[in-house]
C-alpha cells in the first residue's frame, strides 16, 4: 500500500511531476529553443470539473468483484500515456471513458467477468499500468456494445513460485515491474526487464504487448524470458508447458504475446529470472559524426560482445539529454554480468569505437567486486552515460510539462535492417521535418538507437515543435501518418516495441500479411467468441 498519488491525466507520481519553478525555468529554455517570448503555462483540468457520460452497464452485485464507476476511476482508466493521450487528459477531453472498472483478485474473478461481459455484450478491457502509448486501453469500441468495462489486474500482484534450481518464477501478471523486483530480490534474482515505464506497467503488460526493455541486445524483449504462460478466454483457460524450448509445432505462447488482450486475459507466467549482476561498465563514446557512430554501432553489433547497452544519439539527441555538446554522435554502451568482470568486454569494444574514430572523453567507468575490494567503487565519473540516465527516466514528466506549454514532443520507432537503414534514417527524417514545418512551422527531428542485432537496429525518432492550444492533436495526427507512411515506405516495421494498439491499426494492417491476418481472425473467433475482448485493438472482431 502506498500514500503516493499518481496522476490521473499525466505520466507516473504526482509527487515526481515538476513543480513551478521547474516549469518556469523549462519554458524559459524552450522559449529560447524555439526563438519565442514568453510561453504560457497552463493547468490541467480538475478532476472536480470533469463532466463524464453517466455509466451505461453495472456490474451486477452477485458478480463478487470489487468495482467503481467513480469518475476518479474511470478517468484515470480512460486513456494510456502516449502525447495524445495525456493532451486529451489534461484539457478534460474524456469522450470514451470505461463504464466501470473491475479490480479481480484472482483468476476465478477474471472468469467471472469475462462471462458477464460475454452474456451481456460489453466490451472487456484488460488494463495492467495503463502506461500504452498507442490506444491500446482505451474504451474506444464503438456503438455495438452495451457498454465497456476496464479490468485492472494489479490486484494479481505476487511472485507465487521460485525454482531457484531452473532460475525461474511464476509471477501473476498484474504486477508492477518494481514489485516484481522486490520480491525477486531476497533470492538473489531479477527478471532482468527494465521498459522505461517499469516503474508503472506490469508483467501482463509487458507480455501483452511484446514489450522491449532497457537492454539493447541478447534477452531485451520479453518474449525471450517466457517458459509458459495462462490465459483466460471467452472460451476456456489456455495453459501451455513449461518447457525450456520446443519444436512441438507452432508455440502456444506466440499466439498469446502481442495479442494485446483481444485473445484473452493473461493471468501468470513462469518467467526465465536471472542472478543479479555484480560487475558493471560503461562508456560514453563521441564520433565526429553520425555515419561513424552507425558503423562502430554495427562493429559492436556484430562482434559477439552482445553489450547490455548500446545506444547511439545523433548530435541533437546528444546535446539535449546527455549533455553532450559539439559530437556528431554519443554512444552510450555498457555492459554488466552476475558472473565475471565485465572489462575486457568494454575494453574490446571501445577499440572497436575507436578504430571508426571515436574517442572517451570521461574514461570507462568500472563498478565490480574487483575496484570495490580495492576501495575503489566506481572507477571514473559517468559523465554523458550519467546525465543520458537520468534524462532519460525524468523524460515522461518532463514530456508532461511541456504539453501544459502546447509544445509537442512525442516519439516513434522501428526497426530495419542495417543494409536498409540509411535510406530509411534518410527518408523519415526528410519527410517527418516536412511535416514538422508545414504543421508547426519549424521544430527538431532526432533520432536515436535503442536495441542492435547482428542484422539490424531499432532508430527511435523525437519530434520537439511549437503547437497552437486547441490544436495540438490534429497537428500531431498529421505529423505521426507522415511518419507512420515513410517507416513503411523505407522497409520498417509500424512498432518496434510500442505494440499496435488502436492507433498503429491503420499500417499494422498493411504491415501483416492477408493469410496471417486470416489466421488471426480465426483464433480470435475462436478464444473469443463474443467478441468482446479488447475490440478495435489489433484486429476487429468477425
Amino acid at each position: 500500500m502506498t500514500s503516493r498519488q499518481r496522476s490521473w491525466w499525466g505520466w507516473g507520481w504526482e509527487d515526481e511531476a515538476l513543480d513551478a519553478e521547474q516549469r518556469r525555468k523549462l519554458a524559459a529554455a524552450v522559449a529560447g529553443r524555439l526563438g519565442r517570448g514568453d510561453i504560457e503555462v497552463r493547468d490541467p483540468v480538475g478532476l472536480a470539473d470533469l463532466r463524464l457520460r453517466e455509466p451505461r452497464v453495472e456490474p451486477p452485485a452477485g458478480l463478487g468483484v470489487r468495482w467503481s464507476a467513480s469518475i476518479g476511476d474511470r478517468a484515470a482508466h480512460t486513456f494510456g500515456k502516449s502525447y495524445r493521450d495525456v493532451v486529451r487528459g489534461f484539457a478534460g477531453d474524456l469522450d470514451c471513458p470505461p463504464d466501470a472498472v473491475a479490480w479481480p483478485a484472482d483468476e476465478a474473478e477474471v472468469v467471472r467477468l469475462l462471462d458477464w461481459c460475454a452474456d451481456a455484450g460489453v466490451a472487456a478491457l484488460p488494463y495492467g499500468g495503463g502506461s500504452s502509448v498507442v490506444g491500446g486501453v482505451e474504451a474506444r469500441v464503438g456503438d455495438g456494445y452495451a457498454g465497456a468495462v476496464s479490468i485492472d489486474l494489479t490486484s494479481l500482484d505476487r511472485v507465487l513460485e521460485i525454482d531457484r534450481v531452473s532460475r525461474a518464477a511464476r509471477i501473476q501478471a498484474g504486477a508492477l515491474g518494481p514489485v516484481i523486483e522486490d520480491q525477486l530480490r531476497p533470492h538473489g534474482l531479477t527478471l532482468r526487464h527494465f521498459p522505461q515505464s517499469f516503474e508503472l506497467s506490469t508483467l501482463g503488460g509487458w507480455l501483452a504487448t511484446r514489450s522491449g526493455g532497457h537492454y539493447a541486445s541478447v534477452y531485451t524483449h520479453i518474449d525471450d524470458l517466457v517458459e509458459s504462460m495462462r490465459v483466460v478466454t471467452g472460451a476456456g483457460i489456455a495453459e501451455s508447458r513449461r518447457l525450456p524450448g520446443s519444436g512441438a509445432g507452432p508455440s502456444p505462447d506466440r499466439l498469446f504475446l502481442g495479442s494485446e488482450g483481444t485473445l484473452g486475459v493473461i493471468t501468470e507466467a513462469w518467467m526465465r529470472v536471472q542472478d543479479r549482476p555484480r560487475f558493471k561498465g560503461s562508456a560514453g563514446i563521441h564520433f565526429p559524426t553520425l555515419a561513424a557512430g552507425v558503423d562502430a554501432t554495427r562493429a559492436v553489433a556484430q562482434s559477439g560482445l552482445f553489450p547490455t547497452n548500446c545506444r547511439l544519439l545523433d548530435g541533437t539527441e546528444a546535446a539535449l539529454s546527455a549533455g553532450a555538446g559539439d559530437v556528431g554522435a554519443l554512444l552510450v554502451l555498457g555492459f554488466e554480468s552476475a558472473d565475471h568482470p565485465v572489462g575486457p568486454w568494454l575494453d574490446r569494444a571501445v577499440e572497436l569505437c575507436r578504430d571508426h574514430g571515436g574517442t572517451v572523453p570521461d574514461g570507462p567507468s568500472l563498478s565490480d567486486a574487483a575496484v570495490e575490494a580495492r576501495g575503489g567503487g566506481r572507477a571514473s565519473q559517468e559523465g554523458a552515460v550519467g546525465n543520458w540516465r537520468s534524462s532519460f527516466l525524468r523524460a515522461p514528466y518532463a514530456r508532461d510539462a511541456l504539453v501544459a506549454m502546447s509544445v509537442i514532443v512525442e516519439t516513434f520507432e522501428t526497426s530495419c535492417t542495417w543494409d536498409r537503414f540509411d535510406a530509411l534514417h534518410a527518408g523519415v527524417t526528410a519527410a517527418v521535418e516536412d511535416a514538422v514545418a508545414r504543421v508547426c512551422g519549424g521544430g527538431w527531428v532526432t533520432c536515436r538507437f535503442t536495441h542492435v542485432y547482428p542484422d539490424g537496429v531499432a532508430p527511435y525518432f523525437s519530434v520537439f515543435a511549437p503547437g497552437r492550444p486547441g490544436s495540438e492533436i490534429a497537428m500531431w495526427d498529421e505529423i505521426k501518418a507522415a511518419a507512420a507512411e515513410a517507416v513503411l515506405a523505407h522497409g520498417g516495421t509500424i512498432t518496434h516495441h510500442h505494440a499496435v494498439g488502436r492507433d498503429h491499426r491503420p499500417w499494422y494492417d498493411r504491415q501483416r500479411p492477408d493469410l496471417f491476418a486470416g489466421a488471426l481472425r480465426a483464433a480470435k473467433a475462436t478464444l473469443d467468441p463474443a467478441g468482446v475482448l479488447n475490440p478495435g485493438a489489433v484486429i476487429d472482431p468477425a
